[in-house]
């Protein structure tokens, strides 16, 4: 079972930024596709940004975050982390990082909750003034 531990979320003001941070428990997260995937309240589960296995050729980002969030790896740290920018209170939500196995294919990159198989207990996002 793999687990991950997600951290840096909190209270930002409209405008405002946070990093968030994807921690494995005891596994290498390079051999895994990892995603961000939201949830607000009423609303559905989103994935807002995934990178792919190996060196991370693959990104990508849902239209809602595209321009103000990055997804990037730190390979020596083995930590996988969300700048989040010019953030909006619709940016309000729980953030889960998951983790999906990529069966060899190194630009699997899913933008479908249904792809991820291990989500971390997730961290909130209020963005409020």
């Amino acid at each position: 079972q793999l687990q991950v531990v997600e951290s840096g979320g909190g209270l930002a003001q409209p405008g405002g930024s946070l990093r968030l941070s994807c921690a494995p428990v005891q596994f290498g997260l390079d051999n895994y596709a990892i995603g961000w995937i939201r949830q607000a309240p009423g609303r559905e589960r989103e994935v807002i940004s995934c990178i792919s296995s190996d060196f991370g050729e693959v990104i990508r980002y849902s239209d809602s975050v595209k321009g103000r969030f990055t997804i990037s790896r730190d390979r020596a740290g083995n930590m996988v982390y969300l700048q989040m920018n010019s953030l909006k209170p619709e940016d309000t939500a729980v953030y889960f990082c998951v983790v999906a196995q990529p069966y060899g294919d190194t630009k699997f990159c899913p933008t479908s909750v249904d792809e991820y198989g291990y989500w971390g207990r997730g961290t909130r996002v209020t963005v409020s003034s």
